[in-house]
């Protein structure tokens, strides 16, 4: 089944709808220029009230290695995505982050500036590697923009992941009207979800959320 994360999340009820309708992870964003930005302490809040075997997810954009490893540690992250800042550096390239974060990694990647060499990592990070994400987005704004990428790439994104051989997530501008067409299109190991299952910035639509999850299933389905 295509793995589905919620993200964005900003209250424990919204937490608990996504846990509910299905999803696979839910994602706190830790970028202070988000309108979906928590705090540590109310991240860690949320996630002490969720399911064990629900991945937690934090965002974060250009964060220095120290900042990342304790916001992490502290709130009970799985998983960290993380999308270079203005330097286009990865601070899980970094000795550090794979010494002392106890979390996976998401690589997450603005489509338009994907090039052949962007699939290449080194063997240490690439063994912590749960995923890459490729989302719409620019240096100036590298996700969360709700807007899809060029779906026409979706064959050269295909090749390129298969390439590094990890599985790969799907996310801009989705929703329960196209997230079914994307997995078709893509066929990807996962979608990611914020703008397109929202009332308004970080305040989910349950009726949204649960549409989005039986429009992921019911491709599945079909899929068979």
């Amino acid at each position: 089944m295509t793995w589905v994360k919620i993200c964005g999340m900003t209250n424990l009820e919204d937490a608990l709808v996504a846990v509910d309708a299905g999803a696979d992870a839910v994602g706190f964003v830790f970028y202070e220029k988000s309108p979906r930005c928590v705090t540590v302490e109310r991240a860690r809040e949320i996630v002490e009230k969720l399911p064990d075997e629900i991945e937690k997810v934090g965002v974060f954009v250009g964060t220095t290695e120290e900042a990342l490893i304790d916001a992490a540690n502290d709130v009970g992250l799985t998983v960290a995505q993380v999308y270079p800042g203005a330097n286009n550096r990865l601070p899980v390239l970094r000795d550090e982050f794979l010494r002392n974060a106890h979390c996976q990694v998401i690589v997450a990647m603005a489509e338009p500036a994907l090039e052949a060499g962007s699939f290449l990592l080194p063997g240490p990070t690439l063994a912590r590697v749960f995923a890459v994400l490729v989302d719409s987005g620019s240096a100036d704004r590298p996700g969360g923009t709700g807007e899809k990428f060029n779906w026409g790439h979706a064959g050269f994104i295909r090749e390129g992941m298969k390439r590094l051989d990890v599985p790969f997530v799907v996310a801009g501008g989705l929703a329960p009207e196209n997230v079914g067409h994307a997995i078709e299109v893509f066929r990807p190991w996962g979608v990611d979800v914020t703008s397109g299952v929202e009332a308004s910035p970080g305040k989910k639509d349950p009726e949204k959320v649960r549409a989005f999850l039986r429009a992921v299933r019911e491709t599945d389905r079909k899929a068979g």
